[in-house]
């Protein structure tokens, strides 16, 4: 497993593989990873990369002024191991410094589907997220890129841009992958005390077989969360839908204390 800390030479060694005729997989994260992002690296291998690029980058363009960009969970010797037992073949660790140069004066923005949810709440977070996304797929030169379905939002943003400024690549969507209590594997729950564990839960438990937005709501309220938007959306342009059913995803956000939790359910 080769790593990288260039951005340049990412981009080199990646044009060389391409040369060659290899099959190359982009597997973005922001590193602390953990079983989700693992199986991610399997989705990969299993659809026939040869080079399975993973990015550990903690961008702080997508964090807002009162966001946890500087507590955000980081440990590069576990991240490299981890890599390195899952199959990837090459890691990025870049810095803010040479993924944003001196007076970075150039955004990608998407103005459709991120609009609501996540987007309404976070100001710039998806250009943020757009940015670094579009950067690595033109550092790593990816047949396809493979995101997590937890960030369900994020994913179809994703798809949108590849889509809209005609990016080569395929992208991939793999399924959430959940603690054994049902929790949505996510680095933020290294946030949670024991007890704040077990109130998160009536987020996975709202979303098993709920009959409507306020029932999820009021479910999660009686766990001591504090809502932060439950809604209802159309699986594929995230318009709003009134009633939950087939073709729809609902998205939640909550805090469980002090910490922010997303999940959802696609229908």
């Amino acid at each position: 497993m080769k790593t990288f800390r260039e951005p340049k030479k990412l981009q080199t060694y990646c044009r060389r593989q391409k040369l060659a005729g290899k099959k190359i997989a982009l597997v973005p994260t922001m590193g602390y990873l953990h079983e989700g992002h693992l199986s991610l690296i399997e989705t990969a291998k299993r659809k026939g990369a040869d080079e399975i690029v993973v990015s550990v980058f903690v961008n702080p363009v997508q964090f807002g002024p009162n966001e946890d960009y500087d507590k955000y969970p980081r440990d590069e010797k576990a991240d490299l191991a981890k890599c390195r037992a899952a199959g990837a073949t090459a890691v990025f660790f870049p810095t803010p410094a040479n993924m944003y140069l001196d007076r970075h004066s150039v955004y990608v923005n998407e103005e459709d589907l991120s609009r609501g949810l996540c987007g309404a709440r976070r100001p710039g977070h998806f250009r943020g997220v757009c940015t670094v996304v579009a950067k690595l797929f033109n550092l790593a030169h990816p047949d396809f890129a493979v995101f997590g379905q937890k960030d369900y939002q994020q994913a179809q943003i994703i798809r949108r841009m590849v889509r809209d400024l005609n990016f080569d690549l395929d992208v991939v969507v793999a399924p959430i992958v959940r603690e054994p209590s049902g929790l949505a594997r996510s680095s933020r729950n290294t946030y949670l005390s024991a007890k704040e564990k077990e109130m998160a839960l009536a987020i996975s438990r709202s979303l098993k077989a709920p009959k409507s937005v306020k029932g999820i709501e009021k479910e999660l309220s009686a766990a001591g969360l504090k809502v932060d938007y439950v809604e209802c959306v159309d699986a594929e342009t995230l318009e709003p839908r009134r009633k939950i059913g087939p073709g729809t995803c609902v998205l939640v956000a909550a805090y469980c204390g002090k910490t922010r939790l997303i999940d959802n359910r696609v229908f």
